[in-house]
């Protein structure tokens, strides 16, 4: 099974959707059309910094990865920030994660960015894999202050 990835098109908005939910549902978010809805919006507004790639496999979506690009003020330089990324549990290790990975990758050196740079739950053993294959961790914690 060949997996393809491009950027996402007006006409993947349900399979991201279904995508999108499942991400949340995996880290036990509660399921929000309204967040589905905004964040889609964004991804579908050229002028918003959020993106989204898709990975195909046989003309279907099998995976989303949400991105944009950030400032590194301690590097004087860009990045990638990968938000978001999920694979349908049905298509788990078809490649569609490291094939989205490295498309950030090719953008990134392409545009002369420093790097693409994720977060992930320390309890995702099954990304982790993945992401141990692929990239290096980086000795920092992350705190979050709720407003």
């Amino acid at each position: 099974m060949a997996t393809t990835v491009r950027a996402v098109a007006r006409a993947d908005e349900a399979r991201w959707t279904e995508l999108f939910h499942g991400y949340r549902d995996f880290y036990g978010m509660e399921r929000s059309d309204e967040v589905a809805r905004t964040v889609w919006s964004w991804i579908a507004d050229p002028t918003h910094e959020l993106e989204c790639a898709v990975a195909e496999s046989d003309g279907e979506v099998i995976a989303i990865a949400d991105w944009r690009r950030f400032a590194r003020p301690s590097r004087g330089g860009a990045a990638i920030f990968l938000d978001d990324l999920f694979t349908d549990p049905a298509t788990r290790g078809s490649g569609a994660g490291s094939a989205l990975i490295e498309h950030l990758r090719a953008i990134a050196a392409e545009e002369g960015l420093l790097e693409v740079r994720w977060i992930t739950s320390e309890t995702n053993a099954d990304a982790r894999r993945l992401y141990d294959r692929v990239a290096g961790a980086v000795p920092f914690v992350t705190y979050v202050s709720a407003v």
